[in-house]
Formats: C-alpha cells, sequence, structure tokens
C-alpha cells in the first residue's frame, strides 16, 4: 500500500492498465482466432515492459515539465499585454513543435520515398531529403499559422466553429483541385502533426491563456486549438502538392 503513494509507483501502474486492453485484444485474438502459440513471447514481454516504462516516464514528463513550462509562459505574456511578442511566441511553439515531430518525420520520410518510386520527383538521396523536408516544412508552418491565429481567437473571443467550418470546407474545394497523389499525405499530415510533442505544449499554451485573461472560460476557449492545428496542414499540403 505504501508503494502505491509514490507518484511514479501510481503512475508505473496506470500506465499498465492503460496498454491491458491491446495486451488482451491480441492475446485473444492469437490464441482464440489464429489459435497459434504468441511469437518471441520473451521480447513481447520485455517490449511491453519497456512501453510501460516509456509511457510512464513520458506522462511524467509533461506533468512536470511540459505542462508548466506552457501555462506559465502564456499567463506571462498575456500579464505583460505584448500582443506581437505573444503571437510571435505562439507561431514559433507551433512551428517548433511540429518540425521536431517524429511521425511527421515519419510520415515525410515515406512520402519522399513512395513519389520517387512513382516518379513524382528524382529517384535520389538528395530530391527524397528536399521533398521530406519540404513536406515538413510546410505542415509546420501551416501549424505554427493555426496557433497564432488560435491564439487571436482566445484574445477576441471568436467562436471555434466558425473557423473549423469555414476552414473544413476550404478543404473540401482543394480536394476536389489538387493531385491524386498529394491528398491522402495532406490528409494524414492533419493527424501526424498533432503527436506526442505539439499536443501538450500547444494544450498548455490554450488553457494557460484562457485562465489568465478576465472574461474567457478555460473549458470553453482554452480548447480547440489542436482541432485548429490538424486542419491547416490539409490545406498548406495540398497547396504544396500543386505547386511541386
Amino acid at each position: 500500500m505504501r508503494l502505491t503513494r509514490i507518484p511514479f509507483i501510481r503512475q508505473l501502474i496506470s500506465s499498465f492498465f492503460d496498454l491491458a486492453p491491446i495486451l488482451t485484444v491480441v492475446t485473444i485474438f492469437q490464441l482464440l482466432v489464429i489459435q497459434q502459440p504468441i511469437p518471441n513471447l520473451l521480447d513481447l514481454l520485455l517490449g511491453t515492459l519497456l512501453v510501460v516504462l516509456g509511457l510512464t516516464f513520458f506522462v511524467q514528463g509533461l506533468e512536470q515539465g511540459l505542462f508548466p513550462i506552457g501555462e506559465s509562459m502564456a499567463y506571462d505574456f498575456a500579464k505583460k499585454g505584448h500582443l506581437a511578442w505573444l503571437l510571435a511566441f505562439a507561431f514559433a511553439l507551433g512551428f517548433a513543435t511540429t518540425i521536431a515531430e517524429p511521425a511527421l518525420i515519419a510520415v515525410g520520410n515515406e512520402a519522399a520515398n513512395v513519389a520517387a518510386i512513382g516518379g513524382m520527383i528524382l529517384d535520389t538521396k538528395e530530391a527524397r531529403e528536399n521533398y521530406a523536408l519540404g513536406l515538413r516544412f510546410t505542415v509546420a508552418l501551416s501549424v505554427g499559422l493555426a496557433i497564432l491565429i488560435g491564439v487571436l481567437r482566445i484574445l477576441r473571443g471568436w467562436p471555434l466553429h466558425y473557423l473549423i467550418i469555414s476552414g473544413y470546407a476550404g478543404i473540401v474545394i482543394m480536394t476536389i483541385f489538387a493531385p491524386p497523389e498529394i491528398v491522402g499525405i495532406a490528409y494524414d499530415s492533419g493527424g501526424v502533426t498533432t503527436s506526442t510533442i505539439t499536443v501538450p505544449l500547444v494544450t498548455a499554451l490554450g488553457v494557460g491563456l484562457a485562465s489568465s485573461i478576465k472574461g474567457r472560460n478555460p473549458m470553453v476557449d482554452g480548447f480547440g486549438l489542436i482541432a485548429f492545428a490538424s486542419l491547416t496542414p490539409m490545406i498548406f499540403v495540398m497547396a504544396y502538392g500543386m505547386i511541386i
């Protein structure tokens, strides 16, 4: 009982129970449907342990580092009242967190390989690297702009649904004219941008900003930045595909 009072041990147990449904599904289908023994059982157990530890350390890091940093910086900028610096910080935060997203790097590299095989770009290492880097920068710029507009929305009190509806209307229209080869990549880019690095900092920024401004409700105004950040990459990547 005393061990469960330690925050790390509590989080470790919580991480295990979070993964338990996945392990249960895999085990049931492997033994009852496929009716084969689980291959490499020791490796699977070791990998599961590493995932549990990794998830535990990740959540601890969010709670002790990223969330407090995002909220405190948002509060400090709002307190000082420097709109230009706040908007610059919002754009830089969106850009920097997105360019470092591991999921976006993976999708960009895979898209470059497929584009080279399909003849869309030259099948050289330099061409693939340039294509992947261009895709990453396009997505990062779009997320930076999305966070900037999202911060303006919180400051001005604009309704979120107007931005979301108009944004998706633009996506539908662009989908008609964009090259078919880029549409799927654009849609996937909208999903992978809001991942392990971007979500914690951007969420903390929105909640911290809404909490520090009089007349704003953190539950109503503080959330929604992630949805907007998922929307703009689709527009920018389809535009990137039209140009490239």
